[in-house]
């Protein structure tokens, strides 16, 4: 997965966190991490082995008994002073995603923010966890529910968001009962590395009930078949998804997957131009595309003269939008992940290109030392089933299309096989409650480019964007990390 030819210098191997200790992985072979924006050699990331993945299974069984036995005010505190050592050192892990995974330094900073804010939600595990009682329910009987950790579960987490997403299930999981082993992307794993340094160092948190295992393909299939893991958490592209919740509940396990998104943003007739076009830019184009809440297509509504003047502000937003490494305070758009994520999106506009697609403003022209800049790229559709309008491309690429009517626009939008968030911009509240009630998607926004829930409330995909019922963060989490029992007594 190495994306620049590299001089060969001593570099870190990363090692796996195993029952408390740093250890070097069983694996022979190694990938490289490489900074997006200069190319420069990182780590070396270990393609940990199935022995890894039994041994950080083991560790976390071993530990989980104890560990759900602990109060749980005990175990609250324990979350808390993980979000006060998140909090100390939130500049360095936003630094380290912008040098690990390319993202702009304010969006890692508010990315590091919104992982804290999920070890804020959890910290209220005391009242999360209450169950329900009813007396009376017949003569001398009464009903109690109450929950309890599922055991073992573990994360499978991609490189977009590398401090937040492990950060939506950790605590959550912890603060539930469960011992945890978290497996991050092998192209940025570094933050997540630096999480459990944190972790390492809180004496609340006992040795094996937070593990780390590097790796890619091997590390993954070894939790989804492994007979200690309970349940697996995952973020990441559709197809995936779907796989991992065959794979893991074959081997008996509760899974959420998470999967991928084409997200539209209507823009009515009577929207604010001013305040939608900033919003459509951060959205399309922040974090270089690759979100699963990034907008990547633009709805127009309205006539000819309209739909002119739509197009016009967005083609001249994006020329203009601050684009390059992401240690410039500046850049809205920050490189790719890596040289091989820009050449498939690039690839991808060719191919909307050849189908005959016009082109408005060609990002590709910008690039870096590291070949993972492209700059902003708005492309209209020659056709609404094309895999532009339709397919997850995850890069900086805004497609456009437009339509007559609200009615064409819903119609649009809710016959895409995903339905992980959209966004209406509009002065109108008629049309907002109409696309709040028929809108076929989980996470809507009415004048917001990003519609991201708070960690209080579920990150709800609908249809091929989540396989699965629970949802991350939110009650979701703590019904997803918990077993309920029902207890029936008679005295």
């Amino acid at each position: 997965m190495a994306t620049v030819e590299q001089p060969r210098t001593e570099v870190e191997t990363l090692r796996n966190y195993i029952g408390g200790e740093w250890v070097a992985s069983a694996a022979d072979d190694a990938l490289d991490d490489i900074d997006p924006a200069t190319g420069e050699l990182l780590a070396r990331v270990p393609l940990s082995t199935v022995a890894d993945v039994d041994a950080a299974a083991k560790a976390a069984r071993a530990a989980q008994p104890e560990w759900a036995a602990v109060p749980v005010a005990r175990r609250a505190r324990a979350v808390f002073a993980l979000r006060e050592a998140l909090w100390a050192e939130r500049e360095e892990l936003a630094q380290l995603v912008t040098q690990d995974m390319g993202k702009a330094l304010d969006d890692a900073r508010g990315e590091v923010v919104r992982g804290i804010e999920s070890t804020e939600a959890a910290c209220g595990i005391p009242t999360l966890l209450k169950g329900d009682t009813l007396g009376g329910i017949a003569k001398g009987m009464d009903v109690e529910m109450w929950r309890q950790p599922v055991g073992v579960v573990a994360a499978i987490t991609p490189f977009n968001f590398p401090a937040m997403i492990p950060l939506w299930f950790l605590p959550f999981a912890i603060a539930c009962g469960n011992s945890f082993i978290l497996k991050p992307s092998e192209r940025d794993p570094r933050t997540s590395a630096r999480i459990l340094e944190l972790i390492d160092g809180i004496e609340e948190i006992p040795a094996g009930v937070v593990n780390l295992v590097h790796g890619a393909h091997e590390s993954v299939n070894g939790l989804l078949d492994h007979p200690e893991i309970d349940a697996i958490s995952f973020v990441g592209q559709a197809s995936t998804a779907l796989y991992v919740m065959e794979r893991g509940t074959r081997s008996g396990k509760r899974v959420q997957a998470l999967g991928g998104a084409k997200n539209s943003m209507v823009v009515m007739d009577d929207a604010d131009l001013g305040d939608a076009v900033p919003a459509m830019m951060q959205s399309a184009f922040g974090n270089a595309g690759q979100r699963c809440l990034a907008g990547s297509v633009a709805v127009v509504v309205g006539d000819e003269a309209r739909r002119s003047e739509v197009r016009s502000a967005l083609a001249e937003a994006a020329r203009d939008l601050p684009t390059g490494p992401g240690t410039d305070e500046s850049v809205i758009c920050p490189p790719m992940v890596a040289r091989d994520a820009r050449d498939r999106v690039s690839d991808a506009v060719d191919r909307a290109l050849a189908e005959g697609a016009e082109m408005v403003v060609d990002g590709r022209e910008r690039t870096n030392e590291a070949g993972a800049l492209m700059g902003p790229t708005v492309v209209a559709a020659a056709d609404r089933e094309s895999e532009l309008a339709r397919e997850e491309l995850f890069g900086p690429v805004l497609a456009l299309l437009e339509v007559d009517d609200l009615g064409e626009a819903l119609e649009f939008v809710n016959s895409s096989r995903y339905g992980n968030a959209s966004v209406i911009f509009t002065q109108s509240g008629a049309a907002v409650r109409r696309y709040r009630a028929e809108v076929e998607a989980g996470m809507i926004g009415v004048n917001v480019g990003v519609p991201a829930p708070v960690a209080w409330f579920p990150f709800a995909g609908w249809k091929d964007s989540m396989v699965g019922d629970l949802h991350a963060n939110g009650m979701d989490a703590i019904e997803f990390y918990t077993r309920k029992k029902v207890m029936t007594t008679r005295w």
